[in-house]
Order: C-alpha cells, then sequence, then structure tokens
C-alpha cells in the first residue's frame, strides 16, 4: 500500500490517541473531515490499521512484573511448534511469543503479579505446555523504554 504524508500523520496521530476523534484527528493533519475519513477508512480496510486497543496500566491491573522467559522444545518437528504455539495462546499472563532463531526456541513475555505468581506459572503452566525440554527465565528489574508506536515504513505515493 502507498501512503502519503497526510496517511503517515493520520496513523502517528492515532497511535498516540486513538480515542480521538475524526474532527480533531482531522485538525491535527490539516485536512477536511471528509477526506480525513476517507483516508482513515481506507487505511482500516487495507490492515495497516489493524484495530483499536486501550492501554491498560500493568500496576492497576495487578500485573507489574515482566519476566522473559526463553523456552527450549525437545523436537522442532512442525507438529510439535504447533503444538505448543496453540498451547501457549491460551496462557493468560503471556503478553508475547517469538519463534526464535539460535539458542532457545521461543521468547516468551509472561506478566506477573510478584515472584510467587511467577513460580505458579511456572510450575502449573509452562513447564506443562507441549514439548517444553527447558525453560530459562529472567526478570526484568524496570523498564527503560517501551512504545507503542511503530514507525511506518511503507512506500510513500509519488
Amino acid at each position: 500500500m502507498k501512503i502519503d504524508e497526510y496517511d503517515r500523520a493520520i496513523v502517528d496521530a492515532l497511535q498516540q490517541d486513538g480515542r480521538m476523534s475524526n474532527v480533531e484527528l482531522a485538525a491535527e493533519v490539516h485536512l477536511s473531515e471528509s477526506a480525513c475519513l476517507r483516508r482513515l477508512r481506507r487505511l482500516e480496510s487495507s490492515g495497516l490499521i489493524e484495530r483499536y486497543a486501550a492501554i491498560v496500566d500493568p500496576v492497576h491491573a495487578g500485573v507489574p512484573g515482566n519476566v522473559f522467559v526463553h523456552i527450549t522444545l525437545s523436537s522442532q518437528e512442525q507438529e510439535d511448534l504447533k503444538a505448543f504455539e496453540s498451547a501457549v495462546r491460551r496462557v493468560p499472563e503471556v503478553m508475547e511469543c517469538y519463534l526464535m532463531t539460535g539458542e532457545f526456541d521461543y521468547l516468551v513475555r509472561v506478566v506477573v503479579a510478584d515472584t510467587a505468581d511467577f513460580e505458579r506459572i511456572h510450575s502449573q503452566t509452562l513447564t506443562s505446555l507441549p514439548g517444553v525440554a527447558r525453560v530459562h527465565s529472567s526478570f526484568a528489574l524496570r523498564s527503560v523504554c517501551k512504545s507503542n508506536t511503530l514507525p511506518i515504513k511503507v512506500r510513500a505515493a509519488r
């Protein structure tokens, strides 16, 4: 999809405030309300804007801790990967899971209330996932930077 500077400005503004009205958005990006809405609908239908969501404060939600977990499976056969991936998607504390290259198979970010909560998740859930051979965990001490704003790298229209 080709986008221009107006499209980029719309996406940037909505990444900062997804509840912005079309009137506010149009004023922010210097377009008429109808032109802005047309562009917004095109960005949504193209899939560039995937969905809208609230960002919840983890402290207020009772899960202030982040644990990064390296998981190695006993086999890397496609059926074993699919079984693990299907099961890990159902763990509510798992915020992100990535298939990796290198020394371990998956990198998983888990949110926890405290160390006791992680012990419960580790013993009752993570080690019970299909095919898990090894689990290595690291607690994050604090967040240095965190962003929900993606840089837009799609080609600009000419």
